[in-house]
């Protein structure tokens, strides 16, 4: 039988066949201690994550830990944020938060939320035990300010008459499979591939698994890396298919294109990068509709995705350290990964995967994507990046520039921001 040790382990509890560590009587808290926990379960009305979350797993952080309660507040993802901000400036934050993988290095560098490496009992031995990717999102400046909570990644999903349509029987494995499977439906109304923009979101996937980078392992410079040779063969991919018609012009822009999650399932596209929310959207509108997923096409890189996702923090408002330690330890456990991977959030932790794939066998493709996902810069002006990468590169889509110039642009901009952060 597992156990999960808890930082102020004592008394063991048992909850839905895993041993949980409760506190001993000497270490429980000499009065009872309320954790207020803000997160975006219920974002867009999912309720089934709440409910588990708030009818089971926090009722068994409860049993495990005698005096120490959870009170789960639920907010609109944009919401939280804009509540998050507005709450840090009046000294008035939650213990605990999901926080989107996006926020990290902004309120960590804002000095809102908790560094846990050399604070946390176990943080090493717990961060150890996710995907590398995913840890990599809750890191700034040297230091890591959250764990893992939920990841995602994007991977190649096509479907079975777009194959047929191009006389293939398996989706591109490489970045010359895709090229061929393009020159296959010239003619037809099927284009080879969408997507619905040029963040780091959209085109690291494809720099990292041509073998390039968006900067140095330092973050120091992007110089040298965004506009490396290998780096720009990966962009180049897509504008020569974009050129060729075979990757439409909502890539760049175009509201009115067809959007990805409606083009692959009506035959528009033949494939796209998505990731495993897109099952039960496409259960409910194309119920007759069957995804097939796989890894994103390799280049001379391998197959490399981008990591999502949300990470479970603790607040410098917190009175409460060592009960909140326990808590984000308790959701690194068997218990709580695989009791929201059944409500449809995927494991960070990768000796779980048989385990999630049993429950949800959609998820296997995912984990397996997750072995080599990387994060996208852990910076605070994350989403200047991403202005930066749409700004630059729609030129060279549009053949006005070039590939090289395109991103030698983007890198000298990066370089600014990056030099911000040394400072």
């Amino acid at each position: 039988m597992r156990q999960t040790r808890f930082a102020s382990a004592g008394a063991l509890v048992a909850v839905g066949g895993i041993i949980l560590a409760g506190c001993s009587s000497a270490n429980a808290p000499s009065e009872d201690i309320t954790l207020t926990f803000w997160g975006t379960y219920g974002n867009g009305g999912n309720s089934a994550q709440t409910e588990v979350l708030e009818n089971e797993l926090i009722p068994a952080f409860e049993e495990a830990n005698p005096g120490v309660s959870v009170n789960y507040v639920d907010m609109p993802y944009d919401g939280l944020k804009q509540k998050l901000t507005t709450s840090a400036a009046g000294g008035e934050l939650p213990d605990l938060i999901r926080s989107d993988i996006g926020w990290v290095s902004q309120f960590a560098e804002l000095g809102v939320y908790r560094k846990l490496n050399g604070e946390m009992p176990d943080f090493e031995k717990l961060a150890a035990e996710v995907y590398p990717g995913t840890l990599e999102t809750t890191a700034w400046n040297g230091d890591y300010y959250g764990l893992p909570l939920n990841t995602n990644t994007r991977v190649l999903v096509t479907d079975k008459s777009a194959l047929e349509a191009a006389g293939i029987d398996a989706p591109p494995a490489t970045f010359d499979d895709l090229r061929e499977m393009a020159k296959a439906l010239e003619g037809t109304d099927v284009a080879a591939f969408a997507d619905s923009g040029l963040s780091a979101w959209n085109v690291m996937p494809w720099i990292w698994s041509a073998g390039g980078d968006i900067a140095d392992p330092d973050l120091t410079k992007a110089t040298g890396y965004l506009d490396s040779p290998e780096s720009v063969s990966g962009v180049q991919l897509l504008v020569d298919l974009y050129q060729a018609g075979q990757i439409p012009n909502l890539i760049t822009g175009n509201t009115g294109a067809t959007s990805t999650s409606d083009g692959l399932p009506t035959n528009a596209y033949a494939s796209i990068l998505d990731g495993p929310w897109m099952q039960d959207i496409w259960a409910g509108q194309y119920p007759d509709f069957e995804p097939i997923y796989a890894p994103v096409p390799a280049g001379d890189g391998g197959s490399i995705s981008v990591v999502g996702g949300e990470s479970i923090v603790v607040t410098e408002g917190t009175a409460h350290a060592d009960a909140a330690y326990d808590f984000v330890a308790f959701t690194q456990s068997e218990e709580y990964q695989l009791g929201m991977a059944q409500a449809g959030q995927m494991s960070v932790k990768p000796s779980l995967a048989e385990k999630q794939a049993e429950l949800v066998p959609y998820f296997d493709a995912f984990a397996d994507q997750l072995e080599t996902a990387r994060a996208r810069l852990p910076i605070p002006q994350a989403g200047e990046v991403d202005t930066i990468l749409n700004t630059e590169l729609v030129p060279a889509f549009e053949g006005t520039t070039t590939v090289e110039a395109a991103l030698a642009s983007a890198a000298a901009r990066i370089d600014e921001l990056l030099a911000e952060n040394q400072n």
